[in-house]
């Protein structure tokens, strides 16, 4: 196990230096929460700015502190508007970096835009492109979360520290879920087999892996790779020279690879955005002789009709962390259920501004963690 001690944290969260700043950089109210219960483990004040939007619908940054010389931290949780939010993001920044602020540490619990990290045919790495205007920006720091592919961090020329949120969903199943023990982590294809097999070493229950479900916008099929034409509608380069093609994939019949019968189901994944995935995993499940499905994610999108189909699915409880505010959605579908993660910002906030070391948030943490 890698739990981070709330006794430890608790005691020593409160010591920091002077010169922190900690501001919100978000318009919408709903998405101020997390902000507040890091301000308030920390002991500080919100700093004073206003952030809005101009009948013109451009975004203005005021600033009504003095931030020269200091150690200033920006939370920006993701609203639904997420272009606005990171225009939001930027102009903070760079209205800091103007002000002489001694440094600009970005906390982004979630990292918008992350699913596009690879080349999509002829579209564009846009993560990429966003840790660039970052960067330019102003930022010296990024203190984010579960980075949907961790080679994101790569794109910043600036030190990144990608926390893990996943201590606290295993809290949330040996304290919330009493006869976990009868359970087995379920990854819903065989791409979040690592993040089930971590979950499953440290709880020491079984793993099983959904394999043959339909196609996602994250295969191979979309790859850059195939946006050359194939071979057979082009010229070969010379009259003897002859390119081999690659043989298409085709996944077989939905297969379950272990044993969920008689069990509790605990599906992990990193972002729940488009539900369809994981409530096709669930009826596959409940075939199979689950007699219970929980949804375990560190990000909690829940766009569009979600929270509908969650409310009418197999599945029994949908478990995220505050990363992203879905107090609406919580309204609309009481089996979602919300798990704090302000502690470990608070601390990776207050290690940074003091200049102790990080290691002890990563202490046990593998490379495929």
């Amino acid at each position: 196990m890698f739990c981070v001690p709330s006794t430890e944290i608790g005691t020593i969260m409160n010591i920091t230096k002077g010169g922190l700043v900690l501001f919100s950089a978000n318009s919408n109210s709903s998405c101020m929460e997390l902000s507040k219960r890091i301000a308030e483990r920390l002991g500080v004040e919100m700093g004073k700015v206003q952030v809005y939007q101009e009948p013109n619908r451009e975004t203005r940054v005021q600033i009504q502190e003095s931030v020269r010389g200091k150690d200033v931290f920006i939370i920006q949780t993701v609203s639904k508007d997420v272009n606005t939010t990171i225009m939001e993001l930027l102009i903070m920044v760079y209205a800091c970096k103007t002000s002489c602020a001694k440094s600009i540490i970005g906390v982004i619990p979630y990292f918008p835009y992350s699913k596009q990290c690879k080349m999509r045919k002829r579209g564009s790495i846009v993560s990429k492109l966003l840790a660039s205007m970052m960067c330019k920006a102003g930022l010296t720091h990024l203190i984010t979360m579960d980075l949907h592919q961790k080679e994101i961090q790569g794109f910043f020329n600036i030190p990144v520290d990608n926390l893990r949120a996943s201590p606290f969903l295993l809290q949330y199943i040996q304290e919330e879920i009493p006869d976990y023990r009868n359970a087995v982590i379920v990854a819903k294809s065989p791409a979040s087999a690592k993040r089930a097999q971590s979950f499953a070493e440290r709880l020491r229950l079984g793993i099983a892996v959904i394999h043959g479900e339909a196609q996602d916008a994250e295969s191979d099929m979309v790859d850059g790779r195939h946006s050359p034409p194939t071979a057979k509608y082009v010229a070969a380069i010379h009259p003897s020279l002859e390119i081999p093609m690659l043989i298409p994939k085709e996944k077989p019949p939905i297969t379950v690879v272990g044993d969920v019968g008689g069990r509790i189901a605990i599906i992990v994944d990193d972002i729940i955005d488009d539900v369809d995935s994981f409530l096709a995993a669930a009826e596959t499940l409940k075939e199979r002789g689950a007699y219970k499905i929980f949804v375990m994610a560190t990000h909690g999108l829940l766009s569009s009709d979600a929270p509908r189909l969650i409310e009418e699915s197999a599945i029994d409880e949908v478990v995220v962390t505050n990363t992203i505010p879905h107090e609406i959605q919580k309204l609309q579908c009481p089996k979602i259920k919300t798990v704090d993660i302000s502690m470990i910002l608070s601390e990776a906030i207050r290690r940074i501004h003091n200049g102790e070391s990080m290691s002890y948030l990563f202490r046990n943490i593998g490379v495929d963690d």
